[in-house]
């Protein structure tokens, strides 16, 4: 686990490629959107900007390491815009019909329910994104990326869906089991932490 380092201002370059990855969620979602996503160069400019803003999840994480930049603002916004362009990618798919929503919305409330449990235990300290929850997420920008692309336009796109697919299985089975350890993780959190001891 990085630590924060104190005086830090949260004002950063990393923290800034955080922002700058949230921002981007609503062009995203649009160029995936348009035109019922049969649209074979949007479809392709909609997942070159989600493979660029998942890009710099991991640029924005070695900079802040290598350079005493990790915050607490960092260590709270990072996951947060990670579960933004995962979460509008999810939704995006769904619409269009490509991904169904028995997967979406169990993925959608795993994420967003860790997201708000992390608000809630913060006063007892913050948790930060685990190598389980980097893995998990590694795995669903991968499926999300194949799903995005316009596979109908590929040669055997059979092949291609199935590999999305098979991807795509583990992502969901990573994303429920790491959520499950996190939660077991904020409970104990919520009963060892100083504020804890000192009630």
């Amino acid at each position: 686990m990085t630590t924060p380092v104190a005086g830090v201002s949260a004002w950063n370059l990393p923290n800034a490629l955080t922002v700058l990855r949230m921002l981007v969620v609503p062009f995203f979602g649009w160029l995936l959107l348009a035109e019922d996503g049969q649209n074979v160069a949007l479809r392709w400019w909609a997942t070159a900007l989600f493979v660029l803003a998942i890009a710099t999840d991991r640029i924005d994480g070695d900079l802040a390491r290598k350079r005493g930049l990790v915050t607490d603002f960092g260590k709270v916004a990072d996951p947060i815009a990670d579960k933004a362009i995962t979460g509008m990618a999810f939704v995006g798919l769904s619409l269009l019909g490509e991904l169904p929503w028995w997967i979406t919305v169990p993925v959608l409330i795993r994420e967003w329910g860790i997201t708000i449990m992390r608000f809630v235990v913060i006063r007892h300290g913050v948790m930060p994104a685990g190598r389980g929850g980097k893995t998990k997420t590694a795995l669903q920008s991968i499926a999300l990326s194949v799903f995005l692309m316009p596979l109908w336009t590929f040669p055997q796109p059979d092949l291609w869906q199935a590999l999305a697919w098979v991807v795509m299985a583990a992502a969901v089975l990573l994303t429920l089991v790491t959520g499950i350890d996190i939660a077991l993780k904020a409970l104990r959190l919520r009963r060892t932490s100083d504020r804890a001891a000192m009630k």
